[in-house]
């Protein structure tokens, strides 16, 4: 008989510990906006959303929300973090029209004798009266184990003696964080190990921070030792190195764990992503998991050689799951094939004398360290067969660009005109006007004519995503007839050089 699935709550703190991150603070009306996306996009279950008592713009925030929620009927899916401080914290939040509380208390013997001073029945005898006050009060309660990993390591009689008080309170949640970030995954497993099976009847929270990098871990290990909910934040904001992160934690427990299930739409997650890394100015690595922008990219050939071939370098975390798409990137390592998919998805097909022609000017695009996309790719495609179409007679072989200071630009010109070289120095008034008086000296030498440069314009390619690529567009006039040639490079000059040299031959 199969096992049905284990419901795992989802707790989003983006927008409280997420907020702790140095240098972000939320405006009520982003607060509100992400508050939005998460709970009818993304559909986490729950998401805690501030602090008592904090400043005035806080108080804004939690009302905006509240008030949003009440509407759709998800009030009792907006959380806010509270205190031990008598009525104040539940003052604060019925004045806000909050309905859950997240009670912070100590769940460190170090904590509660160094930082309140206190005794462990005098701690008790307080939280007993908030969660009373908080109940009268129509106001459901969650409470915070401040530290408890440090208790469960150092003071584990301490732990147990006060969740034993616990589980005898109307609360709804207890919840267990790493507030320090110190635990490795076993101990996760031992600890929760420990304490679910002692107390069948209690929802507990695993809320991870990521100081050594195994938040994810962590939170992986919490599902598999019994936890009921865990605690996440988008792209794992949070004060010092952050939070388990949502996206990686989630697609994490969808794909390790067997018999557990989430609400969250993994369709959502890039777009919560997107939206908090532009009100919050932190930019997502490239490369983190899920959510970064290159990590449904392939760039070496073989890999995408290998995903023609029976998908050979495919995993689980397939793009289309997260809203995205997999990309083949450009550069010196990536071969036909890479280049060939990319020319798929533009609906080109080349043969493979032109293709060979293609990835090379790609491969030395590479070797310049240049970036280049998708949309550069008809403009090096046209520059490349372009240039292959027209017999070269004439060749610019070296030359020597310089641009100082006061001083004039000036050029140094080698040319190979039907196998014969020659060479000259010219200034001009940029280095392009250099080039062309060093040119207008030699064909003058040699008696030829030049033509006549009527305009000349400079782009990207329109919709080019990088700077790997600039285009120069000559109009010129030869003997009564006006024609246009391109150059392509990295370098503006540079590829007016490769537009002209194009010219020497046409005429």
């Amino acid at each position: 008989m199969s096992k049905s699935p284990r419901y795992i709550e989802i707790m989003d703190t983006t927008l409280r510990d997420g907020e702790q991150t140095s240098g972000v603070s939320f405006s009520s009306s982003e607060k509100l906006t992400i508050a939005q996306l998460l709970l009818t996009e993304v559909k986490v279950d729950r998401i805690e959303i501030a602090s008592a008592r904090v400043s005035d713009g806080e108080f804004d925030a939690v009302k905006k929300i509240t008030r949003w929620a009440k509407s759709k009927g998800l009030l009792k899916k907006i959380e806010v973090l509270t205190f031990v401080d008598g009525t104040v914290s539940i003052d604060w939040m019925t004045k806000a029209g909050a309905k859950v509380m997240n009670l912070l208390t100590k769940g460190s013997l170090n904590h509660l004798t160094h930082q309140l001073k206190k005794t462990p029945e005098q701690h008790f005898s307080e939280i007993a009266k908030v969660i009373s006050l908080a109940r009268k009060k129509g106001i459901e309660v969650n409470v915070y184990l401040e530290d408890w990993s440090n208790g469960m390591r150092n003071s584990p009689e301490y732990v147990f003696q006060y969740l034993d008080f616990l589980s005898q309170q109307p609360v709804k949640r207890i919840m267990l964080p790493d507030t320090l970030g110190i635990l490795e995954p076993n101990e996760v497993k031992h600890f929760i190990g420990m304490i679910i099976p002692r107390y069948p009847r209690v929802h507990f929270d695993f809320h991870g921070h990521n100081d050594y990098d195994l938040g994810t871990a962590n939170v992986l290990e919490a599902v598999k030792a019994g936890v009921h909910g865990i605690h996440l934040t988008v792209n794992g904001m949070g004060e010092r190195a952050g939070n388990a992160p949502l996206a990686s934690a989630v697609a994490v427990l969808h794909d390790f764990i067997p018999h557990v299930r989430t609400g969250i739409a993994e369709r959502s997650l890039y777009q919560a992503s997107r939206l908090v890394e532009t009100f919050t100015g932190f930019r997502i690595p490239d490369n983190k998991p899920v959510v970064g922008e290159n990590v449904f990219t392939q760039t070496a050939g073989i890999h995408a050689d290998g995903d023609k071939k029976n998908n050979l370098y495919y995993n689980d975390l397939m793009p289309e799951r997260f809203g995205r798409q997999r990309k083949y990137a450009l550069g010196k390592t990536s071969g036909k094939s890479n280049i060939e998919n990319n020319l798929a998805q533009l609906g080109i097909e080349l043969s493979d004398a032109d293709l060979k022609k293609v990835t090379q000017r790609i491969i030395e695009l590479g070797d310049k360290k240049e970036v280049v996309t998708q949309s550069d790719l008809p403009y090096i495609l046209s520059d490349v067969l372009d240039s292959s179409s027209i017999e070269e007679k004439v060749k610019v072989i070296n030359y020597v660009l310089t641009h100082s200071k006061e001083l004039k630009p000036s050029v140094t010109l080698q040319l190979c005109i039907s196998g014969e070289m020659h060479e000259e120095h010219a200034q001009g008034d940029g280095q392009y006007d250099a080039f062309m008086n060093a040119l207008r000296s030699i064909y003058k030498k040699k008696k030829l004519s030049l033509a006549v440069l009527t305009d000349y314009a400079v782009r990207i390619p329109p919709g080019g995503k990088s700077d790997a690529l600039c285009e120069t567009i000559i109009t010129w006039e030869h003997k009564g007839k006006e024609f246009k040639t391109r150059g392509l490079d990295s370098d503006q000059t540079v590829a007016a050089i490769k537009a002209t040299q194009k010219m020497l031959n046409l005429i």
